[in-house]
């Protein structure tokens, strides 16, 4: 496991699994400026991976995150402010924008900004017995790192609405109905469950996978007409490759594919 900048983020490598930790466990791997920047970098390292098809993110220790650094918070002027906003912005963005499926472990806990986190990942796999939400307006402030703007599309108005203006966590039973996470585990088995989630993810035609990704992803800001065009060249894209006659040659004849993402 390679150790990324201030050391309070790790990534490795196995397969074509990209494992992102972090690791502050001593703050209950709160987010200070130091944790964003490692993480940004992280993605950034499994970014430039030809070789990944998939990329989790876990926490080290009992608990996924706690958040903000209360103290960076509390603390932080107007520049303070702008620092942690321009941080996280770039940090979201870069996990949203991989063209490789991301999933996220929730252990324990991920609240407020850790909350926000999430977000922008694909696939969100959650301990039974987590406390998951927002706080922000219980202490003065509101959601600024996404929650106002990715939670709405996740699981539309209302719900979101109601997450942020009354700062409550929910429960992951409940937010596995409303769609905010994919699979409720039991605790403790957060961390094996993700990465077994991800390594199924895996398994599937990567090509086929960056495009249905980016297609998705681009289903909320383009017309109906716009979209289906994507998706039709998109399409084209993965037709005449090796993957697309590999995928079907190992259905007709009844075998494991052993795609090359080409």
């Amino acid at each position: 496991m390679e150790e990324i900048g201030s050391g309070t983020v790790a990534v490795s490598f196995e397969d074509h699994r990209a494992d992102v930790l972090l690791d502050r466990p001593e703050k209950r791997n709160a987010m200070d400026l130091s944790v964003i920047d490692d993480l940004r970098a992280a993605v950034e390292t499994v970014d430039d991976r030809d070789d990944v098809r998939v990329m989790t993110l876990l926490g080290n220790g009992p608990v996924f995150s706690a958040g903000m650094d209360l103290e960076l918070m509390a603390e932080a002027d107007m520049d303070g402010h702008q620092e942690i906003y321009d941080g996280l912005r770039g940090l979201f963005d870069g996990i949203a924008d991989l063209s490789v499926p991301t999933v996220v472990g929730i252990e324990k806990a991920a609240i407020a900004g850790a909350f926000e986190l999430t977000l922008p990942f694909d696939f969100r796999i959650i301990g039974a017995d987590a406390a998951y939400g927002l706080k922000e307006t219980k202490l003065g402030i509101f959601p600024f790192g996404g929650g106002t703007q990715r939670l709405p599309r996740l699981i539309g108005l209302a719900k979101a609405t109601e997450l942020v203006m009354k700062s409550d966590t929910i429960d992951p039973e409940a937010a596995e109905r409303i769609g905010l996470v994919n699979e409720v585990v039991e605790p403790g088995t957060v961390d094996e469950e993700t990465r077994a989630y991800a390594d199924e993810l895996a398994t599937r035609a990567p090509m086929g996978m960056t495009r249905a990704k980016e297609c998705l992803h681009s289903a909320f800001d383009v017309t109906l007409e716009e979209g289906l065009d994507m998706e039709y060249e998109r399409s084209r894209e993965v037709w005449d490759t090796h993957d697309h006659r590999e995928g079907f040659a190992a259905m007709l004849e009844d075998r494991e594919p052993e795609y090359e993402g080409e």
